[in-house]
């Protein structure tokens, strides 16, 4: 077993809120986390406004892909963090599962997906300080 902790982040689409967060924490963490991030109902491509708003922060995205939720995801993680999946996400005894009430950034402009990336960025924060991880920037 690894002792290296996980998170999934879920949200309907994976083209935005999950990937932004899964993308501060791949970058904050410095791999001492296990990053997945997964949609119920995947997108074709990564939302380009997503992508603008983190490459600002120096997190380059683009080479994400949305993914599709599976059990095995949400069996693999320690932490399951849901953005608006409702009820679509698996439950299993034993896993830590927060819900962040994000709005979407789907079809909003770089000056309201902004807030939201930063929203984000400071929940990964708190995230990283509870599973034990120094953050590196």
């Amino acid at each position: 077993m690894s002792t290296i902790p996980s998170a999934l982040f879920v949200c309907v689409h994976n083209a935005g809120r999950s990937q932004m967060a899964a993308g501060f924490l791949r970058a904050l963490s410095g791999g001492a986390v296990e990053v997945r991030s997964a949609g119920s109902q995947p997108a074709d491509r990564i939302n380009p406004t997503a992508v603008e708003a983190m490459l600002e922060k120096d997190i380059d995205i683009r080479a994400e892909q949305p993914k599709v939720l599976t059990v095995d995801a949400v069996q693999a993680s320690d932490v399951v963090i849901t953005m608006g999946c409702g009820d679509a996400c698996p439950i299993f005894p034993g896993k830590r599962y927060e819900d962040w009430a994000l709005q979407d950034p789907a079809g909003q402009g770089i000056e309201a997906v902004r807030p939201i990336r930063d929203e984000i960025e400071k929940r990964v924060r708190v995230l990283i300080a509870e599973l034990g991880v120094e953050a590196v920037a």
